[in-house]
């Protein structure tokens, strides 16, 4: 009885041995205005966390010199300074981000748009002073000319080119770039034999299979108050990126009038729908990251209508009214329903 007792013990034990908690590590710091903290669950025990941390400030260093616009050397900034119009070479990095900002553009009726930066400056969200007077319509008249991607860009993904129909017409990548950036990271730490992790910057993130639980990365998206956190719902993320857009931190005043950072590429106006925060899950951080923008743009209604052709999961959060003190009412696509429904 002593020996089979004995016995039991020693593969008890053995079994606790061989559950060891997964090695985990945690790494945060800043890129691209802002900050970025990675989870990674059983690393590999030859990945120290001095190696894995050089490696991910690589991969975003890469990543911000060709998609920066504050990098002076950036490849999108030469490509905007630069006064050819004629085809000029781009990397297989910037390929790939403008042929999803393309069919972003596409699929959402030009409402997400990467020309956008004479209207960003113009309404002030760039050098110009809060205290400037609104546009004129003349203003935004001009401004439009040189805005509306698929117009005033020429991108030819086999040839590796990208062309402007004029010198003033630039790039902005603030609003898929930063995704990208996070499926990079997320690629690196695959290649280093890392299968369970959530990579976030500024709020945007991709996670994949579980957490040091073993449960899938459960994530809160935030309510829509200015200076206040707190969670509106908990949404379980597994292999997908997930970002949030919102107008309700960014905006300027004028005459007590507030105009939203949120512009419409297609009016060059601010947004004036009731939406004020929108939630995509989708197969990458990069195209969550487009299509938050993209759904805040078109507000609830389209949105929802956009979401519904394209299986888009969305979850929109918007005022019940016109005024701003009107209780939120929140909304889903069909996708996203299911995909509560998955846990």
């Amino acid at each position: 009885m002593k020996k089979v007792v004995a016995l039991l013990v020693t593969l008890v034990l053995s079994a606790c041995m061989a559950e060891e908690a997964p090695k985990v590590l945690n790494l945060s710091g800043k890129t691209m205005g802002t900050t970025y903290n990675i989870t990674a669950v059983g690393v590999p025990d030859d990945v120290s966390e001095t190696a894995l941390a050089a490696d991910v400030e690589t991969v975003l260093a890469d990543v911000n010199s060709k998609m920066s616009n504050w990098d002076k050397k950036s490849e999108v900034t030469l490509f905007n300074v630069s006064s050819e119009t004629g085809p000029v070479k781009a990397s297989q990095d910037f390929v790939t981000v403008m042929a999803a900002a393309n069919d972003v553009h596409r699929l959402s009726d030009g409402k997400f748009d990467v020309t956008l930066g004479p209207l960003i400056e113009l309404w002030g969200f760039g050098p110009r002073k809060p205290e400037d007077p609104v546009p004129s319509d003349d203003d935004i008249s001009s401004a439009l000319n040189f805005v509306g991607q698929t117009e005033v860009l020429n991108l030819d993904s086999e040839a590796s080119t990208i062309s402007k129909s004029a010198a003033e017409v630039g790039i902005n990548l603030s609003a898929i770039a930063k995704g990208f950036g996070i499926d990079a990271v997320a690629a690196k730490l695959k290649a280093l034999g890392i299968e369970n992790y959530m990579v976030e910057i500024g709020g945007d993130l991709v996670a994949a299979g579980n957490n040091e639980k073993g449960e899938a990365w459960k994530i809160g998206i935030e309510k829509p108050e200015p200076g206040e956190k707190t969670v509106e719902l908990v949404v379980a993320i597994e292999d997908r990126g997930l970002a949030t857009s919102g107008d309700y931190r960014n905006f300027i005043e004028h005459d007590g009038v507030r105009y939203s950072h949120i512009i419409d590429p297609t009016t060059g106006r601010p947004i004036t729908h009731q939406s004020t925060s929108v939630s995509v899950v989708a197969e990458n951080a990069m195209m969550a990251d487009a299509w938050a923008t993209a759904m805040l743009v078109l507000g609830n209604k389209k949105g929802l209508e956009v979401a519904e052709a394209n299986n888009i999961a969305v979850y929109f959060i918007s005022h019940g009214g016109k005024d701003a003190s009107a209780p939120y009412v929140t909304e889903t696509s069909s996708a996203f329903q299911a995909l509560m429904n998955e846990k």
